[in-house]
């Protein structure tokens, strides 16, 4: 059966979207997409019709213009690894059993470059401090970190002698700096069981090693460039994490970090290590806010021993004036004289 043929004029809207020159007013209009500014220009008079247009084109440009004039484009490849020694442009030869000897044996070849070697290296490192920072749930922002600071120091001759392990230690200790994330020595020996003397040293010989880079190449070194902070160990950085753990609320986590701050005003405990002064600090900020939480579980989840603790706390006793705040005592949370 022929199919019939609809003569009726059609009367629907009109759907078609046509871009025209509200200047020049011709139809069809006569308009140049320039892919290079990303813009839709009239030929006539010149007028930007659209901005921003996305370039629908095969992805091909050519790196060796110089040499061939541009008869050989290159594909463009994927994206650059700021943490590889390679370009990430070379050309992977695959082994299968399809190729036959000749692929086998070009696979082979590939796989002996220095480049590829290099990478292979900074790869496997690379997956070792991602492991490590995943088993202790550290942010991606700090393995990144390390992984930048492992890829600037890590063939360094002043590292020489030091085992792979303890430059990763320095390197996820340096991300966590980097990361505004600090971690005490003891806590990455605890996740990298590095001895915590051997991060320490570590970390002095990768703090001088970037240092003088930075000087050679003009601080143009991200690590530097960051203002990551090389000395102690924040004991107010510390304290909320450790409030965090303890399941304390925020009320009580902002009361101790504060006499956390005025520590170094008043000048008490000075030279004992950041996580003795979280400690003490939130022990203190427990008993004057008359919390039900023992010494032995802060003693747990700050790792520092009890005996410590309470050696430590009868100077911020002494210092109690000075340290805790009006507004608490005019609000009657805390008793001053039931300490």
């Amino acid at each position: 059966m022929p199919a019939s043929t609809d003569s009726r004029p059609f009367r629907g809207v009109n759907l078609n979207v046509t871009v025209s020159c509200p200047e020049c007013k011709v139809y069809p209009p006569e308009l140049i997409e320039r892919h290079s500014e990303g813009d839709i220009v009239c030929a006539l008079c010149g007028l930007v019709l659209c901005d921003r247009i996305i370039d629908t084109r095969s992805e091909w440009r050519t790196f060796n213009n110089d040499d061939q004039n541009g008869d050989d484009p290159s594909r463009v490849g994927e994206a650059t690894n700021s943490i590889l020694d390679s370009d990430q442009l070379s050309t992977v030869i695959s082994a299968s059993a399809e190729g036959g000897r000749v692929a086998r044996e070009l696979n082979r070849a590939q796989g002996k470059s220095l480049v590829d070697k290099k990478d292979h290296a900074l790869q496997s490192a690379y997956a070792k401090i991602t492991q490590m920072c995943d088993g202790y749930q550290l942010p991606r922002v700090v393995q990144d970190g390390a992984k930048e600071v492992y890829k600037l120091v890590y063939d360094d001759k002043m590292l020489r002698g030091k085992s792979q392990e303890s430059i990763m230690a320095g390197a996820i200790f340096l991300g966590c700096r980097k990361a505004n994330a600090p971690r005490s020595f003891k806590e990455i020996w605890a996740l990298t069981n590095v001895p915590r003397k051997e991060i320490g040293k570590v970390f002095k010989i990768i703090n001088q090693i970037i240092q003088k880079k930075n000087v050679e190449q003009g601080g143009i070194i991200t690590y530097q460039n960051d203002n990551i902070s090389t000395t102690q160990t924040n004991p107010e950085d510390l304290v909320g994490r450790f409030c965090s753990h303890l399941g304390l609320t925020p009320q009580i986590t902002s009361s101790a970090q504060s006499i956390a701050r005025k520590l170094k005003e008043v000048g008490v405990l000075e030279g004992r290590s950041p996580t003795t002064i979280a400690a003490t600090v939130i022990y203190f900020a427990i008993t004057v806010f008359k919390l039900s939480i023992s010494l032995a579980k802060i003693s747990e989840k700050t790792g520092v021993s009890e005996g410590t603790i309470k050696a430590s706390y009868k100077y911020l006793y002494n210092a109690k004036e000075k340290l805790v705040d009006q507004s608490w005592i005019d609000s009657g949370k805390v008793d001053l004289g039931a300490v």
